[in-house]
């Protein structure tokens, strides 16, 4: 009993200890002020962090204007809390980080946090009418993780799906689906996590200004069970041999198209389903649109690495097409091949948007274009 007692002592004394480390981390001595970064001041944004035996910190952000290389010096101030204050960027959802002599840090102190791909950044979120719908609404909608199982690719999947606000409590009303679509390097996760699509859904249909709707999200990396968090190994697929061409295309349109409208409320006619995608989802949006011309009456190519030939597109617009929204950034390595898809629509008369914006291929853009493009869905 005795040597029990002094086992479930010592446990207890390195238990706490362990805790003595954790507060360590958020503590530093009695009375010191909280470490607050970023901390944005009217006019102005301030950051901040606490490096004992560094040398030289600086700050870089994707607001600069070399994002990959340019960086602002930070001062070291009381109890070796480096610091710098900068003009605040205009209203925008940004990333940041620190690099300590020479070796790239997160800030320890924001919880917000995005995921691109393997890289964890932390954000800083401007406020101002480009980001109102990029916060929290009063009502939100629910986003799961579901699986299918794709014959095509030879194993289980997984989605992120968005299901309105109410989806749970009115088990008759029958939703339209928007098949939301990541670019390289992307996952299932992307648009959450970079895309904002939960909050900007939520906002827009909270203010009536876009009709419920379940999102549905995949993950368009063929060789990929589910996003690379889940640490599942992958599969290596030669996308360019005969046997997987278009694999993952045909894939989202004959597996997961009929999987969500089997196991969601959702209204199964192409006047109800639109996709969208980015960059190399936004080549799968084009591919998807031609393979099955009439399956979706939405279609929203967004900053697209592909493109279709004049009889596709004809056999397209037989088939009628609501909405074709083409989106890129006059400033975006794919834009001549948007200007080429934009004069090809045109040669056939075919009915479209063109929303051209400033900047890159980035996606402060491709939020702009859902929050866009989202509001012309289903009506």
């Amino acid at each position: 009993m005795k040597r029990i007692l002094t086992l479930l002592a010592t446990s207890l004394a390195v238990a706490a200890s362990l805790q003595a480390q954790e507060l360590a981390n958020f503590s530093f001595g009695r009375g010191a002020k909280p470490i607050i970064s970023p901390e944005i001041q009217n006019d102005s944004v301030t950051f901040r962090l606490k490096a004992d035996y560094a040398t030289i910190v600086k700050l870089s952000g994707s607001w600069m204007p070399n994002p990959y290389g340019d960086t602002i010096d930070m001062v070291r101030g009381e109890n070796n809390v480096w610091e710098v204050k900068i003009p605040l960027p205009a209203p925008e959802i940004y990333t940041y980080n620190f690099v300590v002599d020479g070796v790239a840090v997160n800030d320890p102190q924001n919880v917000l946090v995005q995921r691109d791909g393997t890289r964890y950044l932390p954000m800083l979120m401007v406020p101002g009418e480009r980001t109102e719908n990029y916060g929290e609404a009063k009502t939100h909608g629910t986003v799961s993780h579901p699986w299918y199982n794709s014959k095509i690719l030879g194993f289980a999947r997984r989605l992120s799906v968005y299901t309105p606000y109410g989806y749970e409590n009115n088990p008759k009303k029958k939703y339209p689906v928007l098949y939301l679509l990541h670019g390289a390097g992307g996952d299932e996760e992307a648009w959450i996590s970079m895309g904002r699509a939960a909050q900007i859904l939520d906002n827009l249909i909270e203010k009536g200004l876009a009709e419920p709707m379940i999102v549905v999200m995949p993950n368009g990396n063929p060789g990929q069970q589910a996003a690379r968090t889940l640490n599942i190994p992958e599969k290596q697929i030669d996308w360019r041999s005969e046997e997987f061409r278009d694999a993952y295309v045909k894939s989202l349109c004959t597996e997961i198209v009929p999987f969500i409208e089997k196991n969601f409320r959702a209204i199964a006619k192409p006047e109800s389903r639109a996709i969208a995608g980015l960059s190399m989802g936004g080549g799968h949006t084009i591919s998807a649109s031609i393979l099955y011309p009439e399956l979706f009456d939405y279609i929203c190519p967004l900053s697209a690495a592909g493109s279709a030939t004049p009889e596709q597109l004809a056999t397209l617009k037989k088939a009628g097409v609501k909405l074709y929204f083409l989106a890129c950034g006059s400033a975006d390595f794919l834009f001549q091949g948007a200007e080429e898809m934009h004069a090809k629509l045109n040669d056939q008369n075919f009915t479209h948007e063109y929303f051209v914006s400033e900047g890159g291929h980035t996606w402060a853009n491709w939020r702009l274009y859902l929050n866009t493009f989202a509001r012309k869905l289903f009506k």
